[in-house]
């Protein structure tokens, strides 16, 4: 008889790759939800917890940032940190072509493209951070120097 199998995300496969270790955590979800709800869902303190967004600046270019739930992209700093004029939010129906994954399902690690990506500085702090696993009812807890190295990203004070 077949083991029941845990379907791992393009995110995971990543990290076993480059043998980073993480914990995954999964909740049942339908449809999205912020990620203030998923940390009550999972008891999890909101400092360890971060959401993804895309970004698209003034050169048509796409940026990702990696910032608190509960905190706000300040869209000047996250525009001056990866060198451009401005950026702004890219259009929820646009996530899936860009990023290849959802709205509520979106990582930092292993979308479509690897683009220039910036995890604000506060998470350098932290022992672990929690960020989506690749798909909605998934996170993933690791060290913020893992995300950095699997996302390529560089650590930018990228909040209000």
């Amino acid at each position: 008889m077949a083991k029941n199998k845990e379907i791992k995300t393009n995110a995971m496969r990543i990290l076993e790759r480059e043998k980073i270790p993480y914990t995954h955590y999964t909740y049942e979800c339908e449809e999205f939800v912020d990620g203030l709800q998923i940390a009550d869902k999972l008891g999890l303190p909101y400092e360890k917890v971060y959401k993804t967004l895309v970004t698209v600046g003034s050169s048509n270019n796409y940026f990702v940032f990696v910032i608190p739930i509960d905190k706000e992209l300040d869209l000047k700093k996250a525009a001056k940190s990866v060198g451009e004029k401005s950026v702004s939010m890219i259009h929820v129906k646009d996530i899936n072509a860009v990023t290849g994954y959802i709205r509520g399902g979106c990582t930092s690690i292993g979308m479509k493209k690897q683009y220039v990506t910036r995890i604000e500085t506060s998470a350098q702090a932290l022992e672990t951070m929690i960020v989506s696993g690749g798909r909605i009812g998934s996170q993933i807890e690791l060290k913020p120097e893992d995300l950095c190295k699997a996302a390529r990203a560089e650590f930018a004070d990228i909040i209000f």
